[in-house]
This record gives C-alpha cells, structure tokens and sequence, in this order.
C-alpha cells in the first residue's frame, strides 16, 4: 500500500534553521536565567566565605584564652611590636609540705640551707596529688617544672624565666606516691629565699608562644621549646623555628597587648584580629577579645 505524498512530507524532521531558532532562544533564556540567579548565588558564596572567616577568627582567640587562663602568674608578656604573645602553661598545682608544718610529716620543701635534710630533693605534696578527672592519671610527671611564688620579670630570684639570678622553677625528676623528687633544689640557693605565704606550688608543661606573621599572613602557635630569659619574637629562627602550628591564615592584622591591673594581681590581656581581604566580595572580619589573668602567685 503506498501512503499519501502530504502525510509523508508531514513526518519529516526539524530543518537546520529551526533548530539554529531553538538553540539562539535556549542560549538568550539561560542568559536571562544567569543574569537573575548570579547575584543570589555570589551573595551565598560570599556568606560562606565571611562565616569560615568568622569560625577561624573566632576558634583562633578561643584557643588563645584557653590557654591565657592557664597561664602561671606573672609570666605573660608581649613583644614590642605586639605581634607575640608568651606564657607559661600550667597543668595542675598543690600545696607543699613546709618547715613550718611540723617534723615527722614527710619531706619538706626546702627554702633554709641552715636546715639539714635527709631528702633535699625531695618534698611531700600535702593532700591529694592532683590527677586527671577523666583517666585518673598522675598529672605531675617527669620533665614538668614545679614553680614556686613566681613574681615575673623584674622580681629575681621568683622570675621563672630567668633563673641567671636565682631560680623558683624546678625540675621534676621523679614522683612516688605524694613524693616529688626534683632534678636539683633551686630554692635552697634562692637570696632572698621566697617561700610561698600559702606554701602553694604550681605545675609548669611547656612555654607557650603565639605569633603573628602578617607578611606570610598566619597566626601560629609554639610550645615545647626550651623556656627562654629573653621573649623569643623570631619566628624564623630558634627557638620558634621548630614548633609552629597553625591556627589561622589570610591574616591582615594582628596583635597582642597586656596591661596589669593595679593593685588586684590580675592582668587583661587584648587579642586584636583581622582575617580576609578588604579589597573582595568577602571583605574581612575584624575580631578583638579580652581575657583576665590571675596573677596570685
């Protein structure tokens, strides 16, 4: 059966110029489209970019504060540019046995080199050791530092920094039940020998150094290193060199000031923070927070 001529040129396809039609009108709605959707869409991403911004500021001067409220007393300092910020972090603390408490009790610390001692190395920690809540693990541990009556730079011999003049930091060398036993007593050679009032001693793991390097644009911390009379403020070289780890990039703008509190023994600590790029759809985040430190020794 042969079919009709009309109905066979009906059935055929599009021609070159329809679809040439179709595809000009698709491209001109998909601009259109585009155009709309493009300000929305750079908005979002704008957004996410301020809000990681913000995170990382944010999570940045958290870390900081943490461990500013863990700082032994009287051992913040700041550079003279403002763009390092050090301290001594400390893990725990306790109360010493003393002279003043009684013969028979244990060891006491030694702060008198008229006294003669069995144990000079050695003094007992009154009351509970201190140890982890979570694993109950011994907090004071080989290679820690036991401090005592620290005053700060200035004040030798109770500069735990500088020990050129005398020294009230000690080196633990071992523990046995409520027995530390020091490396050395530095406190017996201590003059003037300043004995706790409260015979509270504290527990030192590691100097801790933030820094601000705003040419490579990265806040960094360090700890580990060797404690230092003089504030290391170099990051490329030792002892900072070695122990970086990063907590922020994209930094513009950083740094640190730290002012005492007269007559309450405590500190405030400022941490300025800019992040981002003022010159893009981002912008930047600007940041500064505050934190008290005690410094009760």
């Amino acid at each position: 059966m042969n079919r009709h001529p009309a109905l066979i040129n009906r059935a055929r396809g599009f021609t070159l110029v329809e679809m040439i039609i179709v595809i000009v009108i698709t491209g001109i709605i998909g601009g259109m489209v585009a155009v709309f959707i493009r300000v929305p869409v750079q908005g979002y991403v704008d957004a996410t970019a301020r809000a990681s911004l913000a995170d990382a500021a944010d999570t940045a001067a958290r870390r900081i504060t943490r461990d500013l409220r863990l700082a032994l007393p009287n051992s913040v300092r700041v550079s003279t540019d403002g763009h390092y910020l050090e301290l001594l972090l400390t893990k725990s603390g306790g109360r010493y046995l003393s002279d003043a408490d009684g013969p028979g009790l244990g060891d006491a610390l030694g702060f008198d080199p008229g006294i003669a001692r069995a144990n000079p190395n050695n003094f007992t920690v009154v009351g509970a050791m201190p140890a982890d809540a979570q694993s109950a693990r011994q907090q004071i541990r080989a290679g820690d530092f036991i401090v005592v009556y620290n005053l700060g730079p200035g004040y030798a011999p109770a500069d735990a920094y500088n020990c050129a003049a005398g020294c009230n930091r000690a080196t633990v060398a071992g523990v046995n039940g409520n027995v530390i036993t020091l490396a050395s007593n530095p406190f017996l050679a201590q003059s003037p020998p300043l004995e706790s009032p409260s015979h509270r001693f504290q527990v030192v793991s590691t100097p801790v150094t933030y820094a601000c390097d705003v040419a490579k644009g990265t806040l960094t911390r360090h700890a580990g290193y060797v404690i230092q009379a003089d504030q290391p403020d170099k990051v490329a070289t030792a002892p900072l060199a070695t122990t970086a780890t990063l907590l922020a990039q994209s930094v513009t703008k950083c740094s640190f000031n730290y002012s005492v509190i007269a007559n309450v023994q405590r500190g405030l600590v400022s941490v300025a923070l800019s992040m981002g790029d003022a010159n893009s759809n981002t912008g930047s985040i600007d940041l500064v927070q505050q934190a008290q430190v005690v410094n009760t020794p």
